[in-house]
């Protein structure tokens, strides 16, 4: 069975969307607790750091 070319590239392109979608982004973890200045009115824009977690880089950090 031969498919042409416009078949081969819509199906390129669905697998495509389909795996970036199963991929998604972020990180697999628990959500981050409030912190004590977020419940007084302070900056909440900077996340907490949980003790005992190590901070490891991730591939799309730099773009987030």
């Amino acid at each position: 069975m031969q498919k042409s070319l416009p078949q081969i590239v819509r199906l390129t392109v669905v697998f495509a969307v389909i795996g970036l979608a199963v991929a998604g982004c972020g990180r697999k973890g628990d959500l981050d607790p409030p912190s004590a200045q977020a419940t007084k009115g302070g900056d909440s824009s900077k996340p907490t750091k949980q003790p005992g977690t190590v901070d490891k880089p991730f591939l799309l950090d730099p773009l987030l």
